[in-house]
C-alpha cells in the first residue's frame, strides 16, 4: 500500500479563515487539526500593514490560534526578494510597520537620499509628500517596488485605495511599472515555500480568489482549492480560463479530512 502523503498547507487569510475581524466557521478546527497532525502550514496575506506578531493578535481575537512564525505577508516576501537581489541595500519605504520592520530585519536602511529602491507598501494614511517624494527618487533611478498589485482594500465605511492604486499614480507620474512581489507573483508562494522548506508537488493553496489566489498556486506548481467564502463565486469562478483543483464552500468542508484534502 502506497504511503499517504502528508500536505502542507498555504491559506489565504481574508475571505479564507476571517471575514473582517469574524470567524469563518471552522477555520479554528481547521487550524487545530492541522497543528495536531503537525502538518506545516502558513497563513498568507498580501496586506503589509502589520507584523506578524499584529496578525497573531488579531486572529486569536478571533478565536484562531496561529504562531507567529506560521504567517507570511507581502512585506516578508518583499524582504527576502530584496535580500537576494541588493543584500544590505537601501530603500525609501511608504508603509506601515510590517514593511520597515520586515525590511529593517534584513539589514536594510531607510532613507530618502539616494536610495536603491522606492519600496511602496499599504497604508491607511498615504502621504502625498510621501508619493511625490517617492516619484522624484524613482525619477532619479530608484528601483520601483511595490508589495502587492491589489488596488482596493476593505474596510467598514466601504473600499478604500490600497497599493496597487498608489503604484499606479507613481508609475503614471514617472513611466517606470512596479515589480510587484505579491500575489499573484507566484514569486509569493515560492518564499513562502523556502520559509518552510516544503515542495510544491505535496503543497496547496487555498484562497477565495480566482485572480490571486488560485492564478499565484497554479503558477508556483501547487494544488488550489477555491472556498466560496470570500470574494470568488461559483458563476465569477467559470469566467476563469483555468481552474483549482477543488472547489468547496469553505475551509470547514476540510476539517476531519486534512490529511486528504483531495478525496477520490
Amino acid at each position: 500500500m502506497a504511503e499517504q502523503r502528508k500536505w502542507t498547507y498555504l491559506m489565504d487569510m481574508d475571505g479564507v479563515l476571517v471575514h473582517e475581524e469574524h470567524l469563518i466557521p471552522g477555520a479554528d478546527k481547521l487550524i487545530e487539526e492541522l497543528r495536531a497532525k503537525e502538518m506545516e502550514f502558513l497563513v498568507l496575506t498580501n496586506n503589509s500593514i502589520y507584523t506578524q506578531r499584529d496578525l497573531r493578535a488579531r486572529l486569536h481575537r478571533t478565536g484562531l490560534d496561529v504562531p507567529e512564525d506560521r504567517i507570511w505577508t507581502s512585506a516578508l516576501a518583499t524582504a527576502r526578494f530584496l535580500d537576494t537581489q541588493r543584500p544590505n541595500g537601501t530603500a525609501f519605504v511608504i508603509g506601515e510597520a510590517g514593511l520597515t520592520t520586515a525590511l529593517h530585519e534584513i539589514g536594510y536602511v531607510l532613507t530618502d537620499r539616494d536610495p536603491d529602491y522606492v519600496v511602496l507598501g499599504e497604508t491607511r494614511t498615504y502621504s502625498f509628500t510621501a508619493i511625490t517624494n517617492a516619484i522624484r527618487l524613482v525619477e532619479g533611478g530608484a528601483r520601483f517596488i511595490a508589495t502587492n498589485p491589489d488596488a482596493t482594500g476593505p474596510s467598514r465605511e466601504g473600499s478604500l485605495p490600497a497599493t496597487g492604486s498608489v503604484a499606479a499614480l507613481i508609475e503614471r507620474a514617472t513611466g517606470r511599472a512596479p515589480y510587484f512581489v505579491g500575489k499573484p507573483n507566484p514569486l509569493m508562494m515560492r518564499s513562502a515555500l523556502n520559509s518552510l522548506g516544503a515542495h510544491s508537488e505535496t503543497t496547496l493553496m487555498i484562497g477565495d480568489r480566482m485572480d490571486t489566489d488560485v492564478r499565484s498556486g497554479l503558477e508556483a506548481g501547487l494544488h488550489t482549492i477555491l472556498v466560496l467564502s470570500g470574494i470568488s463565486s461559483a458563476d465569477t469562478a467559470e469566467l476563469f480560463p483555468y481552474r483549482p483543483n477543488r472547489v468547496i464552500d469553505s475551509v470547514g468542508d476540510l476539517v476531519g479530512s486534512a490529511d486528504d484534502p483531495f478525496p477520490g
